[in-house]
């Protein structure tokens, strides 16, 4: 079993999350690319941090949403969505690659994560983006949602996840 959670959801000086408590309980850690938390030095220091640890680092990838924490849903043109996964992976990349560690897998945030279990297209563009952003990454979804099966069509390794803290 892996545990994944979500870490890097600071923005400058403010944080959110334990990230290093975090990083002592889960395998996998859902970094904050930068569009709904997280910035280049908490991205760089949560990659530090997980891979001392042994921690896989995932992109954790979202709408451009800063304001609203990712959390609203947003009509974002399928090759501008794209675009914009492709840079949040790469950005995490950087730094992943600087600890000493890879982006391993990719799981949408709040609203994109919702919105791409039953909107084809940004479920589609989402899974352009990781085309685009290369290396063959590893997709996490809810069951049954439109992400995964564009994953597979896409021959991208897709992975069902659950939630410990929801129905």
């Amino acid at each position: 079993m892996d545990l994944n959670a979500d870490l890097g959801e600071g923005f400058g000086r403010w944080t959110l999350t334990d990230d290093e408590a975090l990083l002592a309980c889960v395998t996998s850690a859902n970094v904050a690319c930068g569009f709904h938390a997280g910035d280049a030095s908490v991205m760089r220091r949560v990659c530090d941090a997980a891979a001392a640890r042994g921690v896989r680092i995932g992109a954790q990838v979202s709408y451009r949403d800063l304001a609203g924490f990712g959390r609203r849903s947003m009509d974002v043109p399928p090759d501008e969505l794209a675009a914009e996964i492709a840079y949040q992976i790469g950005a995490l990349r950087v730094f992943a690659e600087a600890a000493g560690s890879t982006v391993s897998y990719v799981k949408p945030h709040g609203a994109l994560y919702n919105r791409t279990v039953h909107d084809e297209q940004q479920a589609a563009a989402v899974v352009a983006g990781v085309r685009l952003a290369g290396g063959g990454l590893t997709v996490l979804g809810l069951p049954g949602s439109h992400l995964l099966a564009h994953a597979s069509a896409a021959g991208l390794p897709a992975v069902e996840e659950a939630f410990a803290d929801r129905a």
